[in-house]
């Protein structure tokens, strides 16, 4: 297998946006989130799980309303911790496989939290920008309220825990050209040859 990083960055770091760059360039980039969501399915035995516990956010095709878990679970880190612990043995799966399945490519894992999610020891390279650009970008997607950001916010390590864990640190706090020369910087000491 090829090298593997976990791209991390608290919520409206812009790590979507630093993951776009990367494939521009050749990473092989898996969104930590799109193994949340294969791992809540309808029909996982996660999803059963999650049904069990919290009826309400289950809709009547049996997808789970994923904003809504979220409201719940960010409100509280104990049923956040639930979560997490129903979830991350599907969620590493998931990582794993995705890594192996691009051979020799440099491999890219997109998570907001600071876990090794693939129990791999992987490098960390972090999108970093100021608490109120994140916060203005989140609102912006639509969706999603200040108060419930910061709620968020208050869950995931802080700005100064996401970079001690860096190895490499892209700075967000620009435009999209600027967002692209600091991916072109970190893609010139990670990519083969």
């Amino acid at each position: 297998m090829g090298a593997a990083y976990f791209l991390g960055g608290g919520i409206g770091s812009g790590k979507s946006a630093a993951a776009r760059w990367f494939r521009t360039f050749g990473a092989a980039a898996y969104a930590g989130d799109d193994a949340g969501r294969a791992v809540l399915a309808p029909g996982t035995a996660e999803t059963a799980r999650v049904a069990a516990r919290w009826p309400s956010v289950i809709g009547g095709d049996g997808a789970i309303d994923r904003r809504a878990l979220g409201r719940l679970v960010f409100a509280d880190a104990g049923q956040l911790r639930e979560l997490e612990s129903i979830t991350a043995t599907g969620i590493a799966r998931h990582i794993r496989e995705f890594a192996q399945a691009h051979g020799d490519e440099v491999v890219l894992i997109e998570v907001p939290v600071l876990r090794d999610l693939a129990e791999a020891g992987w490098e960390w390279i972090v999108v970093d920008a100021p608490d109120e650009v994140r916060i203005e970008r989140a609102v912006a997607r639509g969706g999603i309220t200040v108060a419930e950001v910061r709620h968020v916010m208050d869950r995931q390590p802080g700005r100064g825990e996401w970079l001690e864990a860096a190895t490499w640190v892209i700075d967000n706090s620009g435009d999209d050209e600027d967002l692209a020369e600091q991916c072109r910087r970190v893609w010139a000491e990670i990519a083969p040859g």
